[in-house]
């Protein structure tokens, strides 16, 4: 679960959120009430840029992954994984 922190308090405690972050917590920085960004440790961010980077894999149908075969086959629509 990630922590919502503000800018200044992030600045102000940078240590105590980078140990977290190593710990594979997400902490999430706010200003002025709004989310503008987050810290997370390095194999979260691995796992967005491997996530980020099957948004923009094109397939040919006969060059699927068995394991998304797979998945899309099992797939409930509608049903979101939590």
């Amino acid at each position: 679960m990630a922590e919502l922190i503000s800018a200044s308090e992030f600045s102000r405690n940078f240590g105590r959120y980078k140990d977290q972050a190593i710990e594979d917590r997400v902490v999430e920085v706010s200003s002025n009430g709004r989310r503008v960004g987050a810290f997370l440790s390095q194999g979260e961010y691995e796992h967005y840029l491997r996530l980020k980077a099957r948004e923009t894999r094109v397939f040919r149908i006969d060059e699927l992954p068995d394991d998304l075969v797979r998945d899309i086959e099992h797939a409930e629509y509608g049903v979101v994984d939590q």
